[in-house]
């Protein structure tokens, strides 16, 4: 028997309650059955219980065997001294708390829907998105809307952390710390690592100097990301090249030792044209942050962000090698990736940091106005029948499978819990 079975079954009081006895043979009345504790000590606090005539009030703890008690060493932990029930699978031995009480005993063997029992186990031995051979979204549209704002808000709080870590190495700067986050975003994952490096090397206060020469901002970008190294033979990179030099020695940044990596990536993700894209939304935009938070809906995000590479990339996907005329626009799904790994989480953080509202509900709003990511894991929900129609959905359906169906967490889960709920009889 799996013990977080036992917690849902207890939560929920899925098993027969008529005539209950503990094993001492007294009568026991389940009053209130505690809320489910979520930090160290015992499972269920606060429960109200009878036995025979007596009230207690205090805790309840869980397990498989009875004789867990012993192996957890609950017998001599105070936070376990308040134990008012000892709910178990099977009884194996009798125990007491730490001021030699005997605590009473239910066992739940013979008293819980085999159904339920065997349904939970075939859940957790099919791979993948266990549920998926019912028919989504099995539970009420009010109630999946309500799970997927709660699965986007998880997601959203877990990211915060982060953000927040970076906000402090900031010194409270949230513009820097968006510049940090938009850098490490356009690095697309091989790159992000770099990318982030050279932003946290350049502090905005030296772009903003140097924000009105295109030239000037690429030199510093494309030179602390080791892209100007080596002997270049046209004129822009020589050209950048000497002014990366005087930048550098000018403004004393610090040399960075990841290298630029270009295998794997269509050449649009080149670092070369992600770099040159991310210096012309420099130049283009002030205080961005601040721009993007005075923002009412996601088309003008997506105005904001539409720029395109200077002349010199129309040709090039590196430096030294002409290739055909191609203008290097960010297109939209790269935008919406944007708003889905930096604006949107940074929204959310500054409002809930600011106990502004107004800035979480816009990021979520933000995300139900874009596109869904398209992707395997979304794919995947499609072919089962679920369909994301937004980036809201399809974050949602990433939050749930990741940390919910691939961590077998389905009694944690409203659409697990309604499967095993219908089976509960």
């Amino acid at each position: 028997m799996n013990e977080k079975l036992l917690q849902f079954i207890w939560q929920f009081q899925y098993f027969n309650r008529a005539n209950l006895l503990v094993e001492s043979g007294e009568h026991l009345s389940i009053i209130k059955t505690g809320v489910n504790n979520k930090n160290q000590g015992p499972d269920f606090i606060d429960a109200h219980i009878k036995i025979n005539n007596l009230l207690l009030v205090g805790n309840i703890e869980i397990h498989n065997l009875s004789s867990h008690w012993l192996k957890h060493h609950h017998d001599t932990d105070k936070q376990y001294g308040n134990v008012i029930l000892h709910v178990v699978w099977e009884n194996d031995n009798s125990i007491k708390n730490l001021y030699g009480q005997t605590i009473p005993v239910l066992v739940l063997d013979g008293r819980v829907s085999k159904l339920l029992v065997e349904r939970y186990l075939n859940l957790l031995d099919l791979p993948g998105i266990p549920c998926h051979n019912h028919s989504f979204p099995i539970i009420d549209e009010l109630s999946w809307i309500a799970w997927k704002e709660r699965l986007l808000a998880e997601r959203l709080e877990r990211k915060s952390t982060h953000i927040l870590e970076l906000f402090h190495q900031s010194k409270n700067h949230w513009e820097e710390v968006f510049w940090w986050l938009l850098a490490a975003n356009f690095g697309i994952r091989v790159n992000t690592l770099l990318f982030e490096e050279v932003a946290k090397s350049i502090p905005i206060n030296i772009l903003s100097k140097h924000k009105h020469q295109i030239h000037q901002l690429e030199a510093l970008l494309m030179g602390q990301a080791n892209l100007l190294n080596g002997k270049m033979e046209e004129d822009y990179p020589i050209m950048l090249q000497k002014e990366y030099i005087f930048l550098q020695k000018m403004h004393k940044l610090p040399t960075i030792t990841i290298q630029p990596n270009f295998l794997r990536l269509r050449p649009a993700n080149f670092p070369t044209i992600r770099l040159a894209q991310l210096a012309i939304l420099i130049q283009k935009s002030t205080h961005l942050f601040s721009q993007i938070k005075e923002l009412e809906s996601f088309k003008e995000v997506e105005s904001l962000l539409s720029v395109q590479a200077n002349d010199y990339w129309h040709n090039h996907y590196r430096f030294n090698q002409t290739t055909v005329f191609m203008p290097k626009a960010l297109g939209s799904q790269t935008i919406t990736n944007i708003l889905i790994n930096t604006i949107a989480p940074i929204l959310f953080t500054y409002g809930a940091y600011n106990k502004n509202e107004s800035h979480q509900e816009k990021a979520i709003r933000w995300l139900m106005e874009a596109k869904p990511e398209a992707n395997s894991l979304i794919q995947e929900w499609q072919d089962y029948g679920l369909k994301a129609k937004s980036a809201f959905d399809s974050q949602a359906l990433l939050e749930l499978t990741n940390n919910y169906c691939h961590q077998k967490r389905c009694l944690e889960c409203v659409v697990g819990n309604k499967i095993l709920k219908g089976l509960k009889d």
